[in-house]
Formats: structure tokens, C-alpha cells, sequence
């Protein structure tokens, strides 16, 4: 009578075996549920905490960079807008869709200079409009707005006066006075001024996304259970074939 794989598999050592593999596996499958759990967790976005007022100096200095922690961060600080330096800059999206903002050079008591997107306008007369107001009445200078790095400089129409990107760097050269320190950042404000909309400025993104070279990990580590168990069922099946190889021959 030939030895069948369940007369092998249910002697103790082969069971011994089986909760050894069993074992095995069951780390491996844990080791890639954790690998799979960091595949979200690597991506989660901090914890809104962009969405708590700070005052401006406790996530950024003057001549400092823009830290990744004061990214998107709302802020409220006091400045005072110099008159003649008001910016229009083109081809801004807004909720509305394309248009302008208007950017103002506000100075903090210190002395330092921020750059301030006040509004958007829809068109570039409004623009120029909503600056012909804030000259004789500028904005309050109790300020509240988010707090965002500058955007890399790029050709524009110096000639003609249009900018359409808010680059620190560009505003120092157009503003007719050096300033006494700037912050590497800029602040869209919460609430736009008269004849201006506010900017649509959303919290930072906290989408989770997947990791897939911690996926590929996590399936890695699946396999590795899998084959434990294979290894055990192809040990016991080998014995059965030697052990039937070595039975004599009925004639």
C-alpha cells in the first residue's frame, strides 16, 4: 500500500514543520501589512494646522526661507502699504476664472517688507481702478491672510509693465526703495478691499496618497508567506515520493 501525503503530513515532525511555516508566514504577513499601512501613513499631510492663526514672526523672519512647516500657514501681522508700490500681476486664476491681483509692499513695524496679494480683479482696468482707491485709502493695517513661498521669477514683459507671477526677488527690483530686510514669502489676504475680490487660497492638500514602492514591498512580503507554506507542502510531498520509491514492488 503506497504512502499517501496525509499519512506524511500528520506524523509530528511534518506538523512541527507546518506550525513552524505557519509561524513564519504569519510574521511575513504582518511585516507587509505594516509596509502596506506605511504606504498611507508616509503620505498623510501634517494635521491642519495651517488652519490655526499664528502671528507672521512665529513661522517666518525677514531674510529667512520659507520653512515647509509656514507653508500655507494663516497668519495675522501688522504692516503699513507704501502708496506708490502697488503691482498688478496678469493671467492669476481665481474662483471667477483668469484675471489679475493686485499686490501691495506692506511694512511690518520693524521695518521689513512683505508682499501682500491683496484681491483679484477680472479685468486690468479694475485692477488699475481698485489701485487708484487704495493710494488715497490704503487697507487696514491689521492683517490676516496665508502665508505661501515665492514663486520663481520668469520672463515677462518688463517693456510693457505686466508680471504674472509673485516672485519676491522681481518685487525688490521694482519697488523704487531697497527695503530694510524682506520675508522670502508672501500673504494672500483674507479679505480683498473695495472694488477687488478675495483669492480663492484653499488649505494646503491633506490627500492621502499611495506609496507604491511601499506597496510593492507590502506584496513582497505576501509572496514570502505563501511560499512558507509552499516550502512545508513541498518538503512533506518529497517525502512521500522517496518513501514510495522506497516501498518494494508487489508482483
Amino acid at each position: 500500500m503506497s504512502t499517501s501525503f496525509f499519512d506524511v503530513a500528520r506524523r509530528p515532525k511534518w506538523i512541527g514543520a507546518l506550525l513552524l511555516s505557519l509561524a513564519i508566514a504569519a510574521g511575513f504577513a504582518a511585516l507587509g501589512q505594516w509596509q502596506l499601512a506605511r504606504s498611507f501613513e508616509s503620505q498623510v499631510a501634517p494635521e491642519q494646522q495651517t488652519e490655526r492663526v499664528v502671528d507672521l514672526d512665529a513661522v517666518a523672519q525677514p531674510q529667512q526661507p520659507v520653512l515647509a512647516v509656514a507653508t500655507g500657514q494663516l497668519v495675522r501681522f501688522e504692516a503699513d502699504f507704501v502708496a506708490g508700490d502697488y503691482v498688478v500681476l496678469s493671467d492669476r486664476i481665481n474662483l471667477s476664472g483668469p484675471g489679475y491681483w493686485v499686490v501691495g509692499h506692506g511694512v511690518v513695524p520693524g521695518g521689513a517688507s512683505i508682499a501682500v496679494a491683496l484681491g483679484w480683479a477680472a479685468d486690468a482696468d479694475a485692477a488699475a481702478s481698485a489701485i487708484r482707491t487704495l493710494q488715497n485709502d490704503p487697507p487696514a493695517s491689521q492683517l490676516q491672510g496665508r502665508y505661501l513661498p515665492s514663486e520663481s521669477p520668469q520672463e515677462t514683459d518688463f517693456e510693457a509693465g505686466q508680471h504674472s507671477v509673485l516672485a519676491v526677488p522681481e518685487l525688490i527690483n521694482i519697488w523704487p526703495e531697497a527695503p530694510d530686510g524682506v520675508y522670502g514669502g508672501y500673504v494672500i489676504a483674507e479679505d480683498a478691499p473695495a472694488g477687488l475680490e478675495r483669492i480663492d487660497a484653499p488649505a494646503p492638500s491633506t490627500e492621502v496618497s499611495l506609496n507604491l514602492l511601499n506597496v510593492f514591498y507590502a506584496v513582497e512580503w505576501v509572496i514570502f508567506a505563501g511560499f512558507a507554506i509552499f516550502l512545508w507542502y513541498r518538503l512533506v510531498k518529497d517525502a512521500v515520493e522517496e518513501e514510495s520509491a522506497s516501498e518494494p514492488t508487489v508482483e
